[in-house]
């Protein structure tokens, strides 16, 4: 079975004037961290010309699909019948990003059927984070 989503993802940075300009991105998601989403940009696309990854809870992406989602960094909504907007805080700034919302939805139901929705080892994914946090005190 597959671990691992990878896939492709058309957004468009709203620019000053409502201007959209083309980002690369890769949207991924793994069995090992069954929480989280990761959004890659190449360093292309990014401010400071090295590759930057954003990560964010699934169910947000989910529940950003349907309602306004999100607080601090990372906030997403749905933008008019067929787009969802992704809102990204740094201390650099703030992008708005435009994405295709069926293009979305079908990653997110991708990731659904490498670990359902409930059935997140959460267990390994705190071990993990406290191992990380103490290095291995």
């Amino acid at each position: 079975m597959e671990t691992t989503v990878a896939q492709p993802a058309h957004a468009r940075l709203v620019a000053a004037g409502d201007h959209e300009v083309p980002v690369p991105a890769t949207l991924r998601y793994t069995a090992d961290d069954p929480l989280a989403v990761y959004l890659d940009f190449p360093a292309e696309a990014a401010l400071h010309g090295e590759e930057v990854t954003w990560i964010f809870a699934r169910s947000l992406l989910d529940e950003g699909l349907g309602a306004p989602a999100g607080q601090g960094d990372v906030r997403i909504w749905p933008y008019g019948r067929t787009g969802t907007v992704l809102e990204l805080h740094s201390p650099h700034g703030m992008a708005l990003l435009l994405f295709p919302a069926p293009e979305l939805r079908c990653f997110l139901r991708r990731t659904y059927e490498v670990v359902a929705g409930g059935a997140e080892d959460v267990t390994r994914v705190v071990e993990r984070g406290l191992s990380a946090l103490f290095g291995g005190v």
